[in-house]
């Protein structure tokens, strides 16, 4: 990688090629058990990654992020690359999305020292769960996505547990860079 890459921010959408069980179950479970997940329509689980440093052009980074099972496996997975806030999330219009993060724990060290061996430049590597959420028209999707966020109880909440992670809301506008400036909810006990 040449010095003229300057300090750049990117967001990896990776996704299962399959139907993912664990967004399965979860639909089943918000829609069956949870007032919030009554008009709930949809749910996917995709892992949000963040990188933060040098980054040379789209087909460089996507070739990198293709090469190393850090990043995802490409035998299993699927990788939506965004470069700016100018380009839309892979999330439909009008959908959720919730970010689900450990305390403290969303950076990848083992990704970071990859791409410092295989680039010589050092980067930061952010990663998350990001649940999109699509819900019957009219639903209000931010309010829901919200009661859906955080565990509270057994009819309360779904996607994060309060005392190991913490919880984002937005809109199908993901903000940029999300991980490393998400205010997380009031999540934690304590």
């Amino acid at each position: 990688m040449s010095a003229g890459h300057g300090l750049r921010t990117a967001q990896a959408w990776v996704e299962l090629n399959t139907a993912d069980p664990e967004a399965v179950s979860a639909l089943r479970v918000a829609r069956a058990h949870l007032e919030a997940g009554h008009r709930l329509i949809a749910m996917r689980r995709m892992r949000l990654i963040e990188l933060a440093g040098p980054l040379p052009e789209r087909a460089a980074l996507e070739e990198l992020l293709h090469r190393s099972t850090q990043f995802y496996n490409p035998h299993k997975e699927r990788c939506v690359v965004r470069l700016s806030a100018a380009e839309a999330a892979p999330v439909p219009e009008g959908a959720a999305v919730v970010l689900v993060c450990e305390h403290g724990s969303e950076r990848r060290p083992a990704a970071e020292r990859w791409w410092q061996h295989e680039t010589g430049e050092s980067l930061e590597v952010r990663e998350g769960v990001a649940w999109v959420l699509s819900f019957e028209p009219g639903a209000p999707a931010l309010e829901l996505a919200g009661e859906l966020a955080t565990l509270h109880d057994r009819r309360h909440g779904l996607l994060s547990n309060p005392h190991c992670q913490d919880a984002a809301v937005s809109g199908s506008v993901v903000p940029w860079p999300w991980i490393r400036e998400a205010t997380f909810a009031a999540t934690r006990e304590g």
